[in-house]
């Protein structure tokens, strides 16, 4: 890197190898605060949700295993999708290199996958960590530096799944007056049920392994954190963890059975009509639960198996839906929400294209 890439202060490659990412984010120092402290703070407007941070615990053993049991079980989809968003990207972005920017830190695995599926195809590919902060925006010093280093024609953004399109919509939202972006960004993700990506592998809500865990099998570091002061945004990085690290692991393991696959059809974008039909089936189901349970509050209502799980990780959660409890996909959210008293409900087709929703409580 050179220019003001250069210049920034940031953690490096976290636990990842030094050439698999760099993340465009300062190591801070923040004390820490209660789940519960942190809910209050946030519906009662007094702090941003991005301000703050709570602890983060190692998994349980319980919790291990139902990651390694979604290993075993999605890590054939995971590769398969890995691929096939390679291939479309290489067909869309014919000029090298391309640029992809994950989204931390649900984005960064799949970053990582996809820099060197790119690189098997004979690509030149650059990946770089970036955040973006709902409410707030995208880093703009680190987004400034990476388009004066490379250019924004072949800028990739990268997440791991949309669940409403919050962030999605954040993302086209705060680039559409950046000078470099005519167009709306390109978002590629693994499983877009709302339609709110570029591309994607699927438009279905499955259980992506590296959706249920957090630092530890995304370099070790946190989710963003705003900045007190001008600069980068910021993030903890947790070498406390790193007994259950397994964000590497986890990158060679699905690396490889990547490589044993056969001839795979390539992603394309969505279409308009695509799009449109995604986004008004995911809307339905967020807009009638949010009148059935008076939530003025959107961002109250956390769909999607990844989304919610992390609700009851992070948040104050009021209750979990699924579609069926039997689903082995939403063992862990289930497991989660009973070990911390939430009541979990069974409603079917109600939840439309998403097996899992929690719905976060409200203080007010």
């Amino acid at each position: 890197m050179t220019n003001k890439l250069q210049t920034l202060d940031t953690i490096g490659s976290g636990s990842y190898a030094a050439d698999e990412v760099c993340f465009l984010l300062k190591a801070v120092n923040l004390a820490t605060t209660d789940v519960a402290e942190k809910e209050y703070l946030i519906q009662t407007k007094k702090k941003h949700y991005s301000e703050m941070i709570s602890l983060e615990q190692p998994p349980s053993a319980a919790h291990l295993e139902l990651y390694n049991q979604a290993l075993e079980q999605h890590s054939q989809r995971m590769a398969e999708g890995v691929q096939r968003l390679a291939l479309g990207i290489s067909q869309q972005l014919p000029q090298d290199p391309i640029i992809l920017l994950s989204l931390v830190r649900a984005g960064l695995p799949l970053g990582v996958l996809l820099r060197r599926a790119l690189l098997s195809l004979g690509r030149e590919a650059i990946h770089y960590g970036i955040s973006i902060i709902r409410d707030r925006g995208i880093d703009q010093v680190a987004l400034n530096a990476v388009i004066e280093q490379h250019g924004a024609d072949n800028l990739l953004f990268v997440d791991g799944w949309t669940g409403k399109g919050a962030i999605a919509t954040e993302l086209k939202t705060c680039l559409a007056q950046h000078p470099h972006f005519n167009s709306a960004p390109k978002l590629v993700v693994l499983a877009d049920p709302c339609g709110k990506a570029w591309m994607a592998a699927s438009a279905e809500d499955w259980l992506i392994p590296s959706g249920i865990l957090g630092a530890t099998v995304s370099g070790l570091v946190s989710r963003s954190i705003w900045p007190t002061e001008s600069g980068v945004h910021g993030c903890v990085f947790y070498d406390e963890l790193a007994d259950y690290d397994v964000s590497q692991a986890f990158i060679e393991q699905l690396d490889a059975l990547r490589l044993t696959l056969g001839n795979l059809e390539a992603c394309q974008p969505w279409l308009p009509a695509q799009k449109t039909f995604l986004q008004e089936r995911a809307n339905s189901v967020v807009s009638q639960l949010a009148e059935q349970f008076a939530v003025t509050n959107l961002n109250r209502i956390k769909p999607g198996i990844a989304e919610a799980t992390r609700a009851v990780l992070r948040r104050v959660p009021e209750a979990v839906f699924v579609q069926n409890k039997q689903d082995t996909d939403v063992q862990l959210l289930v497991y989660l929400a009973e070990k911390n008293g939430v009541t979990v409900q069974e409603i079917g087709s109600l939840l439309g294209p998403y097996s899992a929703l929690t719905l976060i409580r409200s203080l007010g």
